[in-house]
């Protein structure tokens, strides 16, 4: 098959093209840099607003004690009584605050659910969990009210940062489920009114602990 001259020059070039890479003539545009730059406003105020602005409710405490006494609190307003959290290390903490909390394996019917999270994303007020954590894929979604324990090094500010830390911290085991929970479950599918609890808990409360 004769092939022109035109054609030839043409494939050439392609070819050169090929083995030869350009740099982009305008690399800052092409999302190297995070669109959302860090505010000065520290983590735990910027987290907070955002919360509970999505009808999260967020409680603060100094360390694991105030936390014992602020969920004895909630439980007692609240008459939950039939606790689910399979997380072994939240478990013995309350042990070792002689918590006496009653807890239950049946998840389907509990009062409430206690679970931790990998990360805590301040710009959006979103949790962040996995399925590599004991709680599993469905604990923090199938009791009618979600508790989180946190503490203040699990902030971080973009959805960006949160990932890197997912990736940082299992290499090449990233989880099968990666969750990103902000407040409540809601859905405004019928006729544009908004519903909350429809798909997942109808309260959802993050505690935050300074230290644990």
């Amino acid at each position: 098959m004769n092939i022109s001259a035109s054609k030839e020059n043409i494939l050439k070039k392609i070819r050169k093209a090929l083995s030869e890479s350009t740099p982009l003539p305008f690399p800052s545009s092409e999302g190297n840099t995070s669109v959302y730059q860090p505010q000065r406003e520290e983590l735990e105020m910027l987290f907070a607003e955002n919360f509970t602005r999505l009808q999260g409710k967020f409680v603060f405490c100094i360390d694991q004690g105030e936390l014992v006494f602020q969920l004895k609190y909630l439980f007692e307003q609240a008459n939950l009584k039939k606790i689910y959290c399979r997380e072994t290390g939240l478990q013995k903490l309350f042990a070792a605050e002689n918590s006496n909390f009653s807890f239950t394996d049946d998840l389907p019917g509990c009062d409430v659910s206690i679970t931790g999270c990998e990360y805590l994303v301040a710009r959006t007020g979103t949790l962040v969990m996995s399925s590599a954590q004991e709680s599993g894929r469905t604990t923090s979604v199938y009791a009618p009210i979600h508790i989180c324990i946190a503490t203040t090094d699990q902030l971080v500010y973009d959805i960006r940062d949160g990932l890197k830390g997912i990736k940082e911290k299992y290499g090449r085991n990233i989880p099968s489920l990666i969750t990103f929970a902000s407040g409540p479950s809601r859905t405004a599918d019928i006729e544009k009114t908004l519903v909350v609890g429809v798909h997942g808990p109808k309260e959802v409360y993050l505690f935050l602990v300074d230290k644990l």
